[in-house]
């Protein structure tokens, strides 16, 4: 099944002094169960391509379709609902609530959905994730892996069909990064999750299947790590 297609997508900035093309013409598709890391260096359109691709913004040209549906033809009302339902995202830096406890973070997108039975299915996400024991802790209790794991958690819990990574473990050490990575492979493999991931570290494009390069706004070149769903990343 097509989760993701993107095609000849642009992106242009005005406001400065000049025009900047942070994306130009990119076509992409992911199936479900792809796993693809986009690399590049700062400025390459990394940030921009995620952002298009999880309906965060909207491309100056080309067409994006998620699961077959053509962004451009959704308001702004049917972008957000279409974000909560069929997409999860992870940050560099967590974006956790401070106010809320771990149990009540991954729980709040189902809530938001007005779903049933949040908090029994944010049990039992944050026990996958190893944080079973910190239900009841807020994120400044948590160690930066601890808040990237719940972080993750909440990014599933309402069954995407796409998660969008933005630097998953630009902001934590090696260690608690592999376990990072670990769990995306796993989720990857166990629940055919689609997995578009942005790093600007090999290490962790590693884990993905194939990796797309990007440099000024444009694909450079593409790699094929592996037919076969991810390896397991080894944690020392």
């Amino acid at each position: 099944m097509l989760v993701l297609q993107a095609d000849k997508v642009c992106k242009t900035y005005r406001g400065g002094e000049a025009p900047v093309e942070a994306a130009r013409g990119i076509s992409l598709s992911l199936q479900a169960g792809d796993f693809v890391a986009i690399m590049g260096p700062s400025g390459g359109g990394k940030s921009t391509l995620l952002h298009l691709c999880g309906a965060m913004d909207r491309p100056t040209a080309g067409t994006l379709r998620i699961e077959n549906v053509s962004l451009a033809e959704l308001n702004d009302d049917e972008l957000t609902k279409l974000r909560r339902e069929r997409i999860g995202f992870v940050f560099q830096f967590f974006n956790l609530l401070p106010t809320l406890t771990v149990l009540e973070n991954i729980a709040l997108p189902l809530q938001l959905a007005r779903k049933t039975g949040a908090e029994a299915k944010a049990q039992e996400l944050a026990a996958r994730v190893g944080l079973g024991h910190r239900l009841q802790h807020y994120p400044q209790q948590l160690s930066g892996g601890e808040m990237q794991r719940a972080a993750m958690a909440r990014a599933v819990i309402h069954a995407p069909a796409l998660l969008i990574a933005d630097e998953p473990t630009g902001n934590l050490d090696s260690e608690n990064g592999a376990r990072v990575l670990q769990l995306l492979s796993e989720l990857n493999r166990e629940l055919k999750l689609t997995i578009l991931l942005a790093t600007h570290s090999m290490d962790t494009a590693a884990a993905a299947q194939k990796i797309i390069h990007l440099r000024d706004g444009l694909i450079e070149r593409e790699e094929i790590q592996s037919s076969n769903p991810p390896c397991q990343v080894a944690v020392s």
